[in-house]
């Protein structure tokens, strides 16, 4: 792949994506939503029709445009028409509580704030609260008179975006993403996976999250295929769209696949050529279970917010029996350093850090916070630690911060729950450090039960005798119904956190759970 050449023709807008489609293939379909197929053309016509609404509302370039929904083709439209009109568009999951979306939309500073009503009860209640008024299948919030209007570059260094991230360990933080950023992965992700025009992507993972913006909606329609717009995730639904739709690519989070194996458990037939998993860690076993169910190998990648968000992923050509994430895309380099920033030796685990077009601008309104994640020479420090194998496999062994010392030997979260997963009665599991006196740690695991499966705490410590060391095993084995998650099934690993922490001297009662 020919890097230089394929950002030296990146267009200056995210738009551009569409007005290349409508020109090339008019009539290829671009979008479904509840069995209604918007064409290229049409998908232009209706970004047309929000680039108008914007400015009926007195959108700027440099204003920041909040999107309150669930994945839509209002919604779809009204990112790429912020673009038109050189807007930052901020995209908010309607999920999210009240008090969220207050303080997204006061850090963000946002002129407007919309809410695409038809296609989320949830953005309908957050409206009416907001005293909105209704624009068709938007509703307006009123202008904020306050907001100034940021600088506007007229290249593709603009930003495009801000996302703010699921706040599993701490309160979220605005990231910029420039056009040239999320126009660079729709580009490499598209052409990783050779998509074409005849291909059907499913749309679950919600368009406020960086990997349903960019890998799947972007990296779908910049290769002119059609994207299948869900705008919750539910197993029956994806069952379904598989076989009616004639879904040909499917991405979703690992949590997304568990949830489809409770109602598919025998080798289904689909005309689907590959499977992808990102967003949090790959457990080996769901892995080999899906293969087995999909006879197509489950591929992985990683990334993050921060870098729009692909780093590495596995290759359609050499497909992987282990749970690596895969080699770094091209165009990007990734170093693995100790705690001074010295690279480690090689195949060490270390902290990861990573450069390229993908990197983002900053945090909005955080020069503290990007200084503290940025490293000179433009280095991003991601804060996960990894291990790179000699072939350029990379592995994640876990997050910086949440690395557990306890009595002095490392415990890596993820190799607890790696082995807690693998119990036939764990649908997942969670690992945090509860803090002690003395500097010290312990570990504690939170686990959600498989259905119809009810193991007792001493049958998971037995289980993991066998596969941990002693200094590895939990202290406390917490065993839930549900483990708390953010709308792309992330784990929120901080509430756990906090949970354990609140309660040190005692086990966690029916109420804490």
């Amino acid at each position: 792949m020919d890097i230089a050449a394929l950002l030296a023709a990146l267009p200056d807008r995210i738009s551009a994506i569409v007005r290349a489609g409508a020109a090339r293939a008019p009539d290829a379909p671009a979008l479904n939503e509840g069995g209604r197929t918007w064409t290229y053309a049409q998908l232009a016509g209706e970004v047309d029709a929000r680039v108008a609404l914007l400015r009926q509302l007195g959108v700027r370039g440099g204003d920041r445009v909040m999107v309150v929904g669930e994945n839509c083709v209002a919604q779809v439209a009204l990112i790429f028409a912020a673009a038109e009109l050189d807007a930052w568009i901020v995209n908010v999951n309607a999920r999210l509580s009240a008090a969220e979306i207050a303080n997204i939309r006061e850090h963000s500073g946002a002129r407007r704030v919309l809410f695409t009503v038809a296609a989320s009860p949830e953005a309908q209640q957050h409206a009416a609260r907001e005293g909105a008024v209704a624009h068709g299948d938007v509703m307006a919030g009123p202008l904020n008179e306050a907001c100034l209007p940021e600088p506007v570059d007229a290249g593709n260094e603009q930003v495009a975006a801000l996302i703010y991230t699921t706040g599993t360990t701490g309160s979220p933080k605005g990231v910029m993403l420039t056009h040239r950023n999320l126009l660079f992965i729709a580009a490499v992700s598209s052409t990783l996976r050779g998509l074409t025009p005849q291909d059907r992507a499913y749309g679950v993972l919600p368009i406020s999250h960086v990997y349903g913006l960019a890998s799947v909606m972007f990296g779908t329609l910049y290769a002119g295929a059609c994207l299948y717009l869900a705008p919750r995730f539910s197993a029956q639904a994806m069952l379904r769209a598989i076989g009616d739709d004639r879904l040909t690519i499917l991405q979703g989070v690992p949590a997304m696949y568990a949830r489809l194996l409770e109602l598919a458990d025998k080798p289904l037939a689909s005309q689907l050529r590959f499977l992808y998993a990102g967003g949090s860690p790959l457990d080996p076993v769901l892995k080999a279970q899906v293969e087995s169910v999909f006879a197509l190998p489950l591929h992985n990648g990683y990334g993050m917010t921060e870098s729009s968000p692909t780093i590495s992923q596995t290759r359609l050509d050499a497909p992987r029996a282990d749970t690596s994430v895969g080699a770094v895309i091209p165009g990007v380099e990734v170093r693995i350093v100790d705690a001074g920033g010295a690279d480690v030796p090689a195949g060490e685990a270390g902290e990861l850090w990573v450069r390229g077009p993908n990197v983002m601008k900053g945090y909005y309104r955080e020069a503290a916070l990007t200084a503290a994640a940025m490293r000179p020479g433009g280095w991003l420090n991601t804060g996960d630690m990894a291990r790179q194998d000699p072939d350029g496999a990379l592995f994640i062994v876990g997050r910086t911060k949440e690395l557990i010392i306890r009595s002095g030997f490392n415990v890596y979260p993820l190799e607890v729950e790696t082995a807690l997963n693998a119990h036939p009665g764990v649908a997942q599991s969670a690992v945090v450090g509860r803090a002690l006196a003395g500097g010290n740690e312990e570990v504690v695991a939170f686990v959600e039960t498989a259905p119809g499966q009810a193991p007792t705490e001493q049958e998971l410590r037995d289980f993991l005798a066998q596969r941990l060391s002693p200094y590895k095993c939990p202290s406390e084995i917490v065993i839930m119904k549900a483990l708390p998650a953010a709308a792309t099934g992330k784990i929120l690993k901080g509430r756990l956190k906090t949970l354990a922490q609140e309660s040190p001297h005692k086990k966690l009662t029916k109420g804490d759970k």
